[in-house]
């Protein structure tokens, strides 16, 4: 139906052999089964997110010969040290603190649009962009001004041509950590400055909230504030635009259900999730063992990496009948597109009402919000992200 990545053959409507296999080329095992993908992010005790355990040296993020500290990376954290970190923030993704971003939210999208013009739209770069990252930006408490600093950054860490492989030692892939960790680095030393100022003047924003944070009575260090806000910046972003792009995109695709929604506002929070379980933003999670165990008839051995396909999972047919169907009425927000478990995305509630207040604006406005035939949609260039780099649209019909 659409140009997405070679890679991504749950988008053609192909099923993996087996819910799980060992990838000999890549050194890796693939969990593609919902209940599998289920149980392994449900055990992070088995299945850990601590990945430098076993990440071979080649393939470690390094600068000037060093290795780059990763302490205070959520996101390779497991309890305790996760549970005492992610509750430092919690608050400000409650259901309360984000429903007072409405207004915001609206007002942006308002004025964004206005800037657009009134008859077509480039979707990414007009909205789907910039608003998830002012929000997310001023939550932080760093310039909004700078998205397209932050847009660079992650373009570089994320935007990877093939699939993960513990064995590949190629040119290509050794240049692709370099770009990946070269980006990381310009992010995180910007995060630095910023955290560095709010130990001076703090401010009420998330930043400051990290700064003058404390567990088990001890401040955290520099690198554990700025490795915990640079990923809250990302993906606070990113999983939301490629919600809002890929919505649309779904609507156009299935003019039926735009109809729907036209008529009935109430099942747009269904079509969010139609759209998360059809289009998954995120493919994959990586996960290591610390122990054998047997998932999806297969013994898998201590110390192995794991991918673990969010992507397939939402397409498991064991779960959703006739899953390639893009379908608002299956009424159900079963898929693990926000991930699953202790690491479930701390971003999933803004990201939803994110979807839901634009929707309804993009529906208010504009009589018709359909793709402009010579100049059809274009994809991430990146294996593991299925998200739009461009839609344009055309307002009227």
């Amino acid at each position: 139906m659409w140009r997405t990545h070679e890679t991504q053959f749950w988008l053609r409507g192909e099923q993996p052999e087996k819910p799980v296999c060992f990838d000999e080329s890549a050194g890796l095992w693939h969990v593609y089964g919902y209940p599998e993908v289920q149980a392994a992010l449900a055990d992070p005790a088995t299945f850990s997110s601590d990945l430098l355990r076993i990440t071979p040296e080649h393939r470690r993020p390094r600068a000037e010969g060093k290795d780059v500290s990763l302490d205070g990376m959520i996101t390779l954290m497991d309890p305790p040290q996760h549970t005492k970190l992610r509750k430092l923030v919690t608050a400000a993704f409650a259901p309360r603190a984000v429903a007072s971003l409405e207004p915001q939210i609206a007002a942006l999208t308002n004025e964004l649009l206005d800037e657009a013009g009134t008859e077509r739209l480039e979707l990414v770069t007009d909205l789907a962009f910039p608003l998830p990252v002012i929000v997310i930006a001023d939550i932080l408490g760093v310039p909004r001004e700078d998205r397209d600093l932050f847009q660079k950054w992650v373009a570089g860490m994320f935007e990877r041509n093939n699939q993960p492989s513990q064995l590949e030692q190629s040119e290509e892939r050794r240049q692709e950590v370099q770009k990946h960790t070269d980006s990381m680095l310009q992010f995180r030393a910007y995060i630095a400055e910023h955290a560095a100022e709010r130990r001076k003047k703090p401010r009420e924003d998330l930043l400051t909230t990290l700064v003058v944070a404390e567990i088990d009575g001890k401040p955290l260090t520099d690198d554990q504030v700025v490795n915990f806000a640079f990923p809250l910046l990302i993906a606070g972003h990113l999983n939301t635009t490629m919600l809002l792009g890929n919505t649309v995109l779904c609507l156009d695709a299935f003019p039926e259900v735009q109809d729907r929604v036209r008529a009935d506002r109430s099942i747009i929070p269904a079509v969010i999730e139609e759209s998360m379980r059809f289009l998954t933003p995120f493919a994959a999670l990586s996960r290591a063992t610390t122990r054998e165990v047997e998932l999806g008839g297969e013994k898998i051995p201590a110390d192995q990496m794991l991918m673990v396909w969010l992507a397939t999972a939402n397409r498991d047919p064991r779960v959703f009948p006739n899953p390639d169907t893009f379908d608002p009425s299956r009424g159900s927000s079963a898929h693990v597109a926000f991930g699953w478990g202790i690491h479930f995305c701390l971003g999933a509630l803004l990201g939803r009402v994110e979807g839901r207040v634009v929707l309804n604006i993009l529906l208010d406005r504009y009589p018709s919000l359909r793709t402009i035939p010579d100049e059809p949609p274009e994809f991430l260039a990146a294996a593991l992200l299925t998200g739009l780099r461009k839609l344009p649209l055309r307002l009227s019909r």
